[in-house]
């Protein structure tokens, strides 16, 4: 009694728990290829729940793009609930059968990096050429200059630009 709020103040939240969504913040630089209609998995650290993104917010905000998905879900798994802080996947597109490896330090799409790939010993690793494709946040795929199994050192080697073998300890 007698407590006073400023103008705006957020008093109570009426939510209905049956009708929750995610808003998940893309950066700008991958929010380009997001449409209405495409899947999405929400991760609410208990468990996934499979959406649909069903709103793109057409401004961007502090280098993202509010994207709203829709919950795809009859009863929401235990702990699921308004504010809930989340983590979200849209796919934008599937490729089957692809060879794909972590995106490294300076990897682009569509561009042709050099990696270090170990050698069968493990002792020495060898300079490749590898030509990228399609990328993904943390995933890029491989067109040419690797096969299967193949391990490559991912990080910063710029260092060791001038060499073509590095011995690996």
């Amino acid at each position: 009694i007698g407590q006073s709020v400023t103008p705006g103040t957020v008093l109570a939240r009426v939510v209905n728990p049956n009708e929750l969504k995610a808003e998940l913040r893309i950066p700008e630089t991958q929010a380009k290829d997001i449409i209405i209609g495409q899947p999405a998995i929400v991760d609410i650290r208990t468990a996934t729940i499979p959406g649909v993104v069903s709103r793109i917010d057409p401004s961007a905000s502090q280098g993202t793009v509010t994207v709203d998905i829709e919950l795809l879900m009859d009863d929401l798994p235990v702990g699921a609930r308004p504010q809930l802080s989340v983590d979200g996947t849209v796919e934008i597109e599937r490729l089957p059968n692809v060879l794909f490896v972590g995106k490294p330090a300076y990897g682009q799409s569509n561009s042709q990096v050099s990696l270090f790939r170990v050698a069968d010993d493990g002792a020495y690793a060898d300079r490749i050429f590898v030509k990228l494709g399609l990328a993904s946040v943390n995933l890029i795929e491989v067109i040419e200059g690797l096969k299967e199994g193949d391990m490559v050192i991912l990080s910063d080697m710029s260092k060791w630009d001038s060499v073509d073998r590095v011995r690996l300890r």
